[in-house]
């Protein structure tokens, strides 16, 4: 299968930047890295729904740190809603509530369901575990505030893109396993191109290791920021296709890219699943390359993704 004409437009423009002496982000300090991140989101966005309530929230995480929320929800949305709880990407080391406000404002309106995403602390100023802690502490306040807000704790998803997909993926793990630290247990994981094995490097990691989006040196960094040694890499909650039993955790939607370094192990976590008997729909977009969501101004049929993902959600959250 071959790239996406947009998409491979879109990369040559990216050749062509590198080429002209702009750095890669893992040749920058993490703050060059966000600011770099936060300045392609701009260029990256495209007219996402608008018409709807957003709720900017501050809540204390366990150590008395802000931790940031943002509530989206359908105007008019009737009481009870069903809510995904998303984590967007970003490398554990960038993004933010902004870089994935088009991801989220598309799953509101398209499920339809209030979307809580969550703006956890990013490595290596807050390295592994801190993210997951926030977010065991965003579900924490999502559980002691729902019925305030007119949401269904009981028909809640969680969800996310690379990195954040990771989180979402422990996550639901940790509510089979150790389920004392997750307030809320979900009905289903949204789990987009998810980073599922830092510990070793799988083919496609190799094959698309540069002029991709995301580059083999970047995941590398990506890790050495957010794990405090490597024995981290080893570590469930690190690489989640490393549990050994993912028996009884919530369904899955997953959606691979062709042209990412992830979709082995992407693949392999789809494989774990399955094998263990735990329910799976794939989404497989062959000519696509990772981060695909946030690229509906460079190809609009993303927006068709976002659709079946949608749909997918909305049949789990019923």
């Amino acid at each position: 299968m071959a790239l996406h004409p947009d998409l491979e437009a879109f990369l040559d423009l990216a050749q062509d930047s590198q080429d002209a002496g702009l750095p890669a982000m893992h040749q920058l300090t993490p703050a060059q890295a966000r600011d770099t991140f936060e300045q392609t989101t701009a260029q990256l966005r495209w007219p996402a729904p608008q018409d709807l309530e957003v709720l900017e929230v501050n809540t204390p995480a366990r150590d008395g740190a802000p931790l940031a929320l943002r509530l989206y929800r359908p105007n008019g949305a009737p009481a009870s809603m069903p809510v995904l709880v998303y984590f967007h990407g970003g490398g554990f080391v960038v993004g933010s509530l902004d870089s994935h406000d088009g991801v989220c404002r598309e799953f509101c309106r398209r499920t339809p369901c209030a979307v809580l995403s969550v703006g956890y602390r990013l490595a290596p100023e807050h390295r592994f575990p801190t993210a997951l802690e926030d977010g065991e502490d965003a579900l924490s306040w999502l559980a002691e505030h729902a019925l305030a807000l007119g949401l269904n704790a009981s028909r809640v998803a969680f969800g996310g893109d690379s990195a954040g997909a990771t989180l979402a993926t422990v996550l639901a793990l940790q509510a089979v396993v150790q389920p004392h630290t997750v307030a809320i247990a979900p009905k289903a994981q949204l789990l987009c191109y998810p980073v599922t094995d830092a510990s070793r490097t799988r083919d496609s990691r190799a094959l698309f290791s540069e002029g991709y989006l995301l580059e083999d040196e970047t995941l590398n960094w990506f890790y050495q920021h957010y794990a405090r040694t490597p024995a981290d890499y080893l570590d469930w909650r690190f690489s989640p296709l490393l549990a050994e039993d993912v028996r009884g955790v919530a369904p899955a939607i997953v959606l691979l890219a062709g042209f990412d370094p992830l979709l082995d192990e992407g693949q392999a976590y789809v494989d774990k699943l399955r094998e263990q008997g735990v329910s799976v729909e794939l989404e497989h977009c062959p000519g696509l390359t990772h981060d695909l969501l946030r690229m509906a101004s460079v190809m609009p049929d993303v927006l068709a993704v976002h659709e079946t993902l949608s749909r997918a959600l909305s049949r789990h959250l019923r």
